[in-house]
């Protein structure tokens, strides 16, 4: 499972999960630093990503247009990056198995 972390997550995610989620990437690592939702939406749908976002926009996205992408949201509120990067890991079975879903959609991490 290929994570694409959202530009309100932080960058340092991606070497945080680098054994759990391989492959993964933040916004800014493929351009999209300032690009808006439905650029992300798109790479991540034609690049195989999962969205990973505190945005409740993707959320919306999700049921409003299936997918993919699929899409985490994440619903900690203020947090560090290691109260998140802890989250991913210890729900990372819930994760693959929400990506082997067919019907599911978004995946709600609190």
């Amino acid at each position: 499972m290929r994570l694409l972390f959202d530009q309100n997550l932080s960058h340092r995610l991606v070497t945080l999960l680098a054994a759990e989620f391989p492959g993964s990437v933040h916004v800014r690592d493929v351009g999209l630093s300032a690009a808006d939702d439905q650029a992300v939406w798109n790479y991540a749908a034609q690049n195989g990503f999962t969205v990973v976002s505190k945005d409740s926009d993707f959320q919306q996205r999700a049921l409003l247009y299936g997918h993919p992408p699929k899409v985490i949201w994440i619903r900690l509120g203020n947090c560090t990056t290691a109260a998140i990067a802890a989250l991913l890991r210890v729900r990372h079975s819930d994760a693959l198995a929400f990506e082997a879903d067919p019907l599911a959609s978004f995946f709600v991490l609190s």
